[in-house]
């Protein structure tokens, strides 16, 4: 009897199936996989970030590449302005030189020598502004522009339309494309044109 009973113990006991504890494991798993989607969603935005301050940074040096290119292009061109408009007056004074000589005076040949030693010096002063892209304007008969000219006054019942510069006081330079000095000018008034007339400027 003894033996009957300890054998069917026993094979009770080894028919009984173990229990597995996966109740930890199971759940440890979606933990796992939470942690890594933070960190996925992390070095993506990271990595999102460092593209922007890439792409920041590359548009900076770009603007910054072109600004000093301009700049130096611009001390290129426009270095000498100071100094051309410094000369320009050189230029006045010759001209004023040239005009108060009246034109049917009957000069001895000392003095045609020092005007035509003035007309050329003048010329040669014109032709080296040029070479160094300085170029003068003279409007007579242009119509009026605020962008190169100034009107010191109006002149009435010319026959020519309303803001036709019929006399020149003083002409202008252009260095480039840009304004050195305004041509000085008067401007016809009265003409019968639809356009009006300029604003005078009185201050010289």
């Amino acid at each position: 009897m003894t033996d009957d009973s300890e054998n069917t113990e026993n094979e009770n006991m080894e028919n009984e199936t173990p229990e597995v504890e996966t109740t930890e494991e199971t759940t440890a798993e979606p933990q796992v996989e939470e942690v890594q989607d933070e960190k996925l969603v992390v070095a993506v935005a990271e990595i999102a970030d460092l593209k922007d301050r890439l792409l920041r940074a590359v548009a900076e040096t770009e603007n910054l590449r072109r600004r000093s290119d301009r700049e130096k292009a611009d001390a290129a061109n426009y270095a000498m302005t100071a100094f051309a408009r410094d000369l320009l007056s050189v230029g006045d004074n010759l001209r004023r030189a040239l005009d108060s000589i009246p034109a049917d005076t009957d000069l001895g040949d000392n003095a045609k020598t020092l005007v035509e030693g003035i007309e050329m010096t003048e010329r040669e002063l014109l032709n080296m502004l040029e070479r160094h892209n300085i170029k003068k304007i003279d409007p007579l008969g242009d119509k009026f522009s605020h962008d190169l000219h100034q009107a010191l006054f109006e002149v009435p019942d010319t026959g020519k339309e309303d803001g036709t510069i019929v006399q020149v006081m003083q002409v202008g330079f252009v260095i480039k494309d840009r304004l050195l000095r305004p041509a000085m000018v008067g401007v016809a008034k009265g003409g019968g044109g639809d356009t009006p007339a300029p604003h005078v400027d009185t201050k010289v």
